[in-house]
């Protein structure tokens, strides 16, 4: 065992089974809701303001949130902290393009089917292969987060850990599509939250942050010089890798499509603010591991072992409660999300374009299962870090940030130039990865992505008209919202 566990393991069984009922009760009870294709896929295309900020919080909350964001502090600091804050600005720039995919696709499951229909079968193919390797990776990221904290924090078997968080994910997801995910997000945000607030508290209380700067600057005073070259790096990499993992992301598209009409701007926004002091509160607890002289041998267990180290069992089982529900509000929106990517973009495109949405509605379901097999697969043997399973996708999803901003609001970007900044930027991204480091391969991936898109419209603008965005309107019909005042992308 890598560390001393702060719980007994039985009770690590017991509040695993505790939850893990918990949560297929709650995703059975809203599941009831869904009906048809829409209601499966989309929740009915009627969330409203205060479960659209849960689900939007709950799912940014992810295990990389509170495992990941303390390992960034651990390593880099004060700029570690401010480094994975950054992604906040995700959700409030994403929250004028939820209103804006509202109006331009009112009918619309994916975004995939935007990058086709905007872009072309070359942009669309490339596009489908950043975003299922991207989704898988997240997946897999926060599966081995559910092993290794029920490992860190009570002693199960990572593998035995692993498989109860996953399979639990994809029996109440399963059950009820979004309307089961959207209904338990807004529990486990409510957790979270809470959770967050009560451990940060806690530990105001018992250390002295004069005594953790002092020690710090002693120790490792790299962490706390302004000008640290690799946290630097890590924030500009951190904002975009964020403003990728939003942008181009069905977990995101598709609430947008769920939400009602005028509710996904405002969502975002709260949710983006609820969400900005998490990381800061979960990273600042990493400050203390070397003063507490605790021992940690990954980083990314450094989060949960010092809360357990700090504020004893109690502590052990709040920082448990609120890791296990970022775990399940993250992989069962991926769950929902990725299902739905595959059936509608993968299986109607190419396999059964005939197909009836009864039929795809379960299609849709079998999919999930084979989603939640595929991730414990990879799973099993752990490899590496969070950060460095996550971080490898960053070059990808980077590379997507400008082909969706500027598809969305100028009608001039080029499609080629689109399709080639996602093939150069990810290319690029990953060569850094490997050549430099992983804390600078999103930074490389979005500014090669950006001189493709913008030079290619620059020099071959390209001629949109955004009724193409939503075929089955009536010839007749305009599409809401979607002219932008004169001038604003032109």
């Amino acid at each position: 065992m890598i560390n001393e566990t702060i719980l007994p393991e039985h009770t690590g069984w017991l509040l695993l089974a505790v939850f893990s009922l918990a949560w297929i009760l709650l995703g059975r009870y809203w599941g009831k809701k869904a009906s048809g294709l829409d209601g499966y896929m989309l929740a009915g295309r009627s969330v409203g303001l205060a479960l659209g900020t849960a689900t939007a919080v709950a799912t940014w909350v992810t295990s990389n949130t509170t495992m990941l964001a303390p390992q960034f502090a651990l390593e880099f600091g004060i700029w570690g902290m401010l480094a994975y804050s950054t992604a906040s600005f995700g959700l409030f720039l994403f929250a004028p393009m939820a209103q804006r995919i509202r109006q331009l696709m009112p009918r619309g499951y994916t975004s995939g089917e935007f990058v086709r229909l905007r872009y072309g079968r070359s942009a669309y193919l490339l596009f489908l292969v950043i975003s299922l390797f991207y989704a898988l990776t997240w997946m897999i990221s926060m599966a081995m987060a559910g092993g290794t904290l029920l490992e860190a924090l009570s002693g199960i078997p990572y593998v035995y850990g692993m498989t109860v968080v996953l399979g639990v994910c994809v029996m109440y997801t399963l059950f009820g599509g979004l309307y089961a995910v959207i209904g338990t997000d807004f529990i486990q945000s409510f957790i979270i939250l809470v959770g967050v607030v009560v451990v940060a508290i806690a530990t105001l209380s018992q250390v002295d942050l004069s005594e953790v700067h002092t020690h710090t600057q002693a120790t490792r005073p790299a962490l706390m010089h302004v000008m640290f070259p690799a946290a630097m790096m890590a924030v500009f990499n951190n904002l975009l890798f964020g403003l990728g993992e939003i942008f181009h992301s069905n977990v995101w598209w598709s609430r947008a499509f769920a939400m009602r009409e005028g509710v996904g701007k405002k969502a975002y926004l709260l949710g983006g603010l609820l969400w900005l002091p998490i990381p800061v509160a979960a990273g600042f607890i990493a400050l203390a591991a070397p003063l507490l002289d605790v021992n940690i041998v990954r980083p990314d267990m450094v989060g949960p072992v010092v809360a357990g180290k700090l504020l004893g069992s109690a502590g052990a089982v709040v920082v448990f409660v609120v890791v296990f529900s970022s775990i399940a509000s993250s992989i069962d929106s991926l769950l929902a999300a990725t299902a739905d990517l595959i059936t509608k973009d993968v299986i109607q495109q190419f396999i059964l374009p005939k197909a009836t949405d009864a039929k795809l509605e379960k299609i849709s379901s079998w999919v999930i299962v084979g989603l939640g097999v595929s991730t414990w697969l990879i799973c099993l043997p752990r490899v590496g870090t969070l950060a460095t399973v996550l971080f490898f996708a960053g070059a990808l999803v980077a590379s997507t940030i400008w082909p969706i901003a500027m598809g969305l609001y100028s009608k001039k970007t080029n499609p080629r130039g689109a399709a080639l900044g996602m093939l150069l930027g990810s290319v690029g991204g990953l060569c850094a990865y490997f050549l430099v480091a992983w804390y600078v391969a999103a930074l490389v991936g979005t500014v090669i992505s950006m001189t493709c898109v913008l030079l290619s419209t620059w020099f071959a603008p390209h001629s949109f008209d955004w009724a193409d965005l939503d075929p089955e309107a009536d010839p007749g019909d305009s599409v809401e919202g979607a002219e932008l005042a004169p001038g604003a992308a032109e």
